[in-house]
């Protein structure tokens, strides 16, 4: 059964979580892909503030395609994840509790979990047409020149992701080829 979250996350949210948790996220989630990571970072090296409070947010690596007539939000499904890397200890330092990517994340952001205690979500690739059902309601937020990329703030309903690094050092990855290598 899913444990059921809402944003924003809690430390104690967040430390309930275990990597192989299956989880549904309700609430308010901004997608941000590469370029806004980087007017992110550069905003924040600036001192100057970045377009929503990162605390407690969620950010999913993802840039939704046009939203075909009568609905919410065009196909949204995540993008590589470690493409972000450069950019998220910096986030998680400022509040940020979680992402929702796919593939392996670097040391330096498992490590950045665990001091900031925060978590790494799997989406499923491939079921972007599936995961925008979870999509109750969206609008560009930020960076709108950035096109598919700007920062998007998403109403979500019971999105359904898996707890692929948690704050607490496992990561579903390392380990999911651990346990193959045994076979």
């Amino acid at each position: 059964m899913a444990k059921q979250i809402t944003t924003p996350l809690t430390d104690d949210v967040v430390r309930g979580l275990n990597a192989g948790d299956q989880v549904e996220i309700t609430g308010t989630i901004y997608t941000a892909r590469d370029q806004a990571h980087a007017y992110l970072a550069e905003a924040i090296e600036r001192g100057s503030r970045v377009p929503f409070d990162l605390t407690g947010q969620i950010i999913f690596y993802a840039g939704p395609s046009e939203v075909p007539p009568g609905k919410v939000s065009g196909a949204i499904g995540p993008t590589t994840s470690a493409r972000m890397d450069p950019f998220t200890p910096t986030l998680l330092a400022r509040g940020l509790k979680g992402m929702i990517g796919k593939g392996p994340r670097s040391d330096d952001v498992k490590a950045a979990l665990h001091e900031f205690s925060a978590v790494y979500f799997a989406a499923p690739g491939g079921a972007a047409a599936l995961l925008t059902s979870y999509i109750k309601k969206s609008e560009v937020f930020a960076y709108p020149e950035l096109g598919p990329e700007a920062v998007y703030k998403l109403e979500v309903e019971k999105l359904p992701v898996i707890v692929a690094m948690d704050a607490h050092g496992r990561d579903l990855y390392k380990e999911g080829r651990e346990a193959y290598k045994e076979l």
